[in-house]
């Protein structure tokens, strides 16, 4: 036999274990290529997802800029009234601001949070407490308004809060 003949021999008479490495090899080698192919797109998937991100950050920041450019104009006017000292025209001025200020705001979901009633330390803040004639824990003044904003409190109601009633000194001494 011929060296050409022997290897001809050899390699058709290849073990079936051969065979199966073999094709374990190609099986992980396109196994490999996918999963680079699936990283990619992952990697590609989450930079456009951040690109997205940030321009609809952008895009809410323009669009709340934009609706307070009248109050800004209207702010301007009243400070030209004040120049002129006109005084009317600049308290209306002023309160005009303010409500265009408050239903902006309120069309965005600012809502205030509520302070009759009792304290509720998850939505206001107590700043003092004073004997009072109301009842003890109640909210009876308001130092600082409290906003939420949806479900979440942005900042909480500073209040003073009813303490235990005085008690009038007996002492006879």
């Amino acid at each position: 036999m011929t060296p050409e003949e022997v290897e001809n021999t050899e390699q058709a008479e290849e073990s079936p274990e051969v065979v199966e490495l073999e094709a374990l090899r190609a099986e992980n080698e396109e196994l490999i290529d996918t999963l680079q192919r699936v990283k990619a797109d992952f990697d590609n998937y989450r930079k456009r997802a951040a690109r997205d991100q940030e321009s609809l950050v952008a895009r809410a920041g323009e669009r709340i800029v934009k609706e307070l450019l009248p109050i800004l104009d209207d702010l301007e006017r009243a400070l030209e009234a004040a120049e002129q000292h006109e005084e009317a025209k600049l308290e209306d001025g002023v309160q005009l601001v303010h409500r265009q200020l408050e239903q902006l705001l309120e069309k965005e979901g600012l809502a205030l949070v509520e302070t009759d009633g009792q304290f509720d330390p998850h939505v206001h803040e107590a700043l003092l407490t004073q004997p009072s004639d109301a009842e003890e824990g109640s909210v009876i003044e308001v130092l600082q308004k409290g906003y939420r904003l949806g479900d979440r409190v942005l900042r909480p109601a500073r209040v003073v809060v009813a303490g235990p009633k005085e008690e009038p000194s007996g002492d006879s001494s």
